[in-house]
């Protein structure tokens, strides 16, 4: 199997932990159908609870590379590009209240990809035919962190700020910020991300018309 497909072209986007990107993908998704446009997230690629390491404190850290199935999110994503439908259980975030679902993937003329690590890995950045970072402030980074977290996960507010100053700082000053250099868009989301999502979508538009027009031709 060839890495990709020509036909198929990959976005990555990623920042850090509250930057605001499920929001931006989520409004994203809104203006496609599954046969324009494929969503594909490292959130559904978390391994078990019982692997993932432990701080000096005991506690499990979600916030390095290792705590997800790297190899399996690039597999997928080599399938994606090749024109195979790829199936993944979802990730709940140990929210027991929620059953997880069986999530379809399908093969589309463009694959978004997001997650905190996709810039971090090699072959996976190698993939990319854009690259987006969704930027925010510290500031609002934490407020959004500890809104998400306190509401959709049931964590504690003590067990949030740990975990955001001990892990996902760390994690972004060390697997993200470093590529700020290498991404061709930086998208602001102090306030709105709603002028960055219109261009992506314009673009995104042209380029699912522009794959329609060369199939027509072929």
């Amino acid at each position: 199997m060839s890495l990709k497909n020509t036909n198929c072209f990959i976005i990555g986007i990623s920042g850090g932990s509250g930057s605001g990107k499920t929001s931006f993908l989520r409004d994203v998704r809104q203006h496609f159908n599954s046969e324009e446009v494929c969503f594909l997230s490292q959130d559904d690629y978390y391994k078990p609870r019982e692997l993932q390491k432990e701080d000096l404190n005991g506690i499990k850290n979600f916030d390095l590379p290792e705590s997800i199935e790297l190899d399996e999110f690039y597999f997928d994503l080599v399938k994606l590009a090749n024109g195979m439908e790829v199936e993944r259980q979802e990730y709940t975030f140990n929210n027991e209240t929620k059953n997880p679902k069986m999530l379809r993937f399908k093969p589309a003329p463009i694959v978004i990809v997001e997650g905190l690590f996709i810039f971090f890995e090699p072959k996976i950045f190698n993939l990319l035919d854009l690259k987006i970072l969704i930027h925010a402030t510290d500031t609002q980074k934490i407020i959004r962190r500890i809104k998400r977290d306190r509401v959709e996960r049931n964590y504690p507010l003590e067990d949030v700020l740990y975990r955001y100053e001990h892990h996902v700082l760390p994690s972004f000053e060390t697997f993200i910020y470093p590529y700020i250099n290498k991404v061709d868009l930086i998208i602001n989301n102090n306030k709105s991300f709603e002028m960055g999502r219109e261009l992506l979508v314009a673009y995104l538009r042209s380029q699912i018309d522009k794959k329609i027009l060369e199939k027509n031709l072929i």
